[in-house]
Protein backbone atom coordinates (compact mmCIF):
# COMPACT_ATOMS: atom_id res chain seq x y z
CA UNK A 1 0.00 0.00 0.00
CA UNK A 2 2.78 2.42 0.88
CA UNK A 3 5.34 0.95 -1.53
CA UNK A 4 5.81 4.17 -3.50
CA UNK A 5 6.57 6.32 -0.43
CA UNK A 6 10.10 6.80 0.82
CA UNK A 7 11.13 7.45 4.44
CA UNK A 8 11.13 11.25 4.04
CA UNK A 9 7.56 11.27 2.73
CA UNK A 10 6.36 9.00 5.53
CA UNK A 11 8.08 11.26 8.09
CA UNK A 12 6.45 14.32 6.52
CA UNK A 13 3.03 12.64 6.68
CA UNK A 14 3.55 11.79 10.35
CA UNK A 15 4.60 15.39 11.08
CA UNK A 16 1.52 16.76 9.30
CA UNK A 17 -0.69 14.29 11.21
CA UNK A 18 0.91 15.41 14.47
CA UNK A 19 0.29 19.06 13.60
CA UNK A 20 -3.34 18.42 12.63
CA UNK A 21 -4.36 16.08 15.44
CA UNK A 22 -1.91 17.16 18.16
CA UNK A 23 -2.43 15.33 21.45
CA UNK A 24 -5.32 13.32 19.99
CA UNK A 25 -3.06 11.47 17.50
CA UNK A 26 -2.80 8.20 19.54
CA UNK A 27 -6.60 8.12 19.92
CA UNK A 28 -7.07 8.73 16.18
CA UNK A 29 -4.63 5.91 15.34
CA UNK A 30 -6.42 3.58 17.75
CA UNK A 31 -9.81 4.44 16.24
CA UNK A 32 -8.46 3.87 12.71
CA UNK A 33 -7.05 0.47 13.64
CA UNK A 34 -10.33 -0.50 15.32
CA UNK A 35 -12.20 0.50 12.13
CA UNK A 36 -9.92 -1.67 9.99
CA UNK A 37 -10.35 -4.63 12.39
CA UNK A 38 -14.14 -4.24 12.31
CA UNK A 39 -14.17 -4.12 8.50
CA UNK A 40 -12.08 -7.30 8.32
CA UNK A 41 -14.40 -9.06 10.76
CA UNK A 42 -17.45 -7.96 8.76
CA UNK A 43 -15.91 -9.31 5.54
CA UNK A 44 -14.95 -12.57 7.25
CA UNK A 45 -18.49 -12.97 8.64
CA UNK A 46 -20.04 -12.21 5.25
CA UNK A 47 -17.92 -14.83 3.50
CA UNK A 48 -18.72 -17.33 6.27
CA UNK A 49 -22.45 -16.71 5.87
CA UNK A 50 -22.15 -17.02 2.10
CA UNK A 51 -20.22 -20.27 2.44
CA UNK A 52 -22.88 -21.72 4.73
CA UNK A 53 -25.71 -20.64 2.40
CA UNK A 54 -24.10 -22.00 -0.77
CA UNK A 55 -22.60 -25.08 0.83
CA UNK A 56 -19.11 -24.47 -0.55
CA UNK A 57 -15.92 -23.02 0.84
CA UNK A 58 -15.71 -19.39 -0.34
CA UNK A 59 -12.77 -17.12 0.38
CA UNK A 60 -12.78 -13.33 0.17
CA UNK A 61 -10.85 -13.50 -3.14
CA UNK A 62 -13.60 -15.69 -4.60
CA UNK A 63 -16.17 -12.90 -4.43
CA UNK A 64 -14.84 -11.39 -7.67
CA UNK A 65 -17.38 -12.45 -10.34
CA UNK A 66 -14.83 -13.99 -12.72
CA UNK A 67 -13.15 -15.98 -9.96
CA UNK A 68 -16.52 -17.09 -8.57
CA UNK A 69 -17.72 -18.39 -11.95
CA UNK A 70 -14.40 -20.05 -12.71
CA UNK A 71 -14.19 -21.81 -9.35
CA UNK A 72 -17.78 -22.71 -8.53
CA UNK A 73 -19.80 -22.89 -11.75
CA UNK A 74 -17.44 -24.15 -14.46
CA UNK A 75 -15.91 -27.58 -14.51
CA UNK A 76 -12.37 -28.05 -15.81
CA UNK A 77 -13.76 -29.40 -19.10
CA UNK A 78 -15.99 -26.34 -19.54
CA UNK A 79 -13.09 -23.98 -18.90
CA UNK A 80 -10.89 -25.92 -21.35
CA UNK A 81 -13.66 -25.74 -23.99
CA UNK A 82 -13.90 -21.97 -23.53
CA UNK A 83 -10.12 -21.52 -23.79
CA UNK A 84 -9.59 -23.89 -26.75
CA UNK A 85 -10.55 -21.53 -29.61
CA UNK A 86 -8.27 -18.81 -28.34
CA UNK A 87 -5.30 -21.03 -27.45
CA UNK A 88 -4.15 -21.39 -31.08
CA UNK A 89 -4.34 -17.64 -31.64
CA UNK A 90 -2.40 -17.08 -28.42
CA UNK A 91 0.31 -19.57 -29.43
CA UNK A 92 0.69 -17.96 -32.88
CA UNK A 93 0.86 -14.49 -31.38
CA UNK A 94 3.44 -15.60 -28.84
CA UNK A 95 5.59 -17.15 -31.59
CA UNK A 96 5.36 -13.97 -33.69
CA UNK A 97 6.28 -11.76 -30.74
CA UNK A 98 9.20 -14.06 -29.94
CA UNK A 99 10.40 -13.79 -33.55
CA UNK A 100 10.14 -9.99 -33.48
CA UNK A 101 12.00 -9.92 -30.16
CA UNK A 102 14.83 -12.03 -31.59
CA UNK A 103 15.03 -9.85 -34.70
CA UNK A 104 15.20 -6.71 -32.58
CA UNK A 105 17.99 -8.23 -30.51
CA UNK A 106 19.89 -9.05 -33.72
CA UNK A 107 19.46 -5.48 -35.00
CA UNK A 108 20.56 -4.06 -31.64
CA UNK A 109 23.64 -6.27 -31.63
CA UNK A 110 24.49 -5.26 -35.20
CA UNK A 111 24.09 -1.57 -34.35
CA UNK A 112 26.12 -1.75 -31.15
CA UNK A 113 29.55 -0.29 -31.81
CA UNK A 114 31.05 -1.78 -28.66
CA UNK A 115 30.23 -5.37 -29.53
CA UNK A 116 31.75 -5.54 -33.02
CA UNK A 117 34.23 -2.61 -33.00
CA UNK A 118 33.18 -1.38 -36.46
CA UNK A 119 30.62 1.02 -37.79
CA UNK A 120 27.00 -0.02 -37.71
CA UNK A 121 25.44 -1.43 -40.87
CA UNK A 122 24.14 1.21 -43.25
CA UNK A 123 20.95 1.26 -45.24
CA UNK A 124 22.84 0.19 -48.39
CA UNK A 125 23.72 -3.19 -46.87
CA UNK A 126 21.40 -5.98 -47.91
CA UNK A 127 19.55 -7.46 -44.94
CA UNK A 128 19.20 -11.20 -44.68
CA UNK A 129 15.85 -12.58 -45.75
CA UNK A 130 13.56 -13.58 -42.89
CA UNK A 131 12.58 -17.21 -42.58
CA UNK A 132 9.20 -18.02 -44.16
CA UNK A 133 6.39 -18.38 -41.64
CA UNK A 134 3.47 -20.73 -41.81
CA UNK A 135 0.22 -18.93 -42.48
CA UNK A 136 -3.25 -19.72 -41.21
CA UNK A 137 -4.23 -21.04 -44.67
CA UNK A 138 -1.35 -23.55 -44.64
CA UNK A 139 -2.47 -24.91 -41.26
CA UNK A 140 -6.07 -25.48 -42.32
Amino acid sequence: MLDNLNWWEIGALLLVALLIFGDRLPAVITDGLRLVRNLRNMARNATGDLSRELGTDIQLEDLHPKAFIRKHLLSEEDEAAIRKPLQGVYDDLRADVGGVHNELKDVANAADLRSNGTRAATATDTPSAPAPRASYDDAT
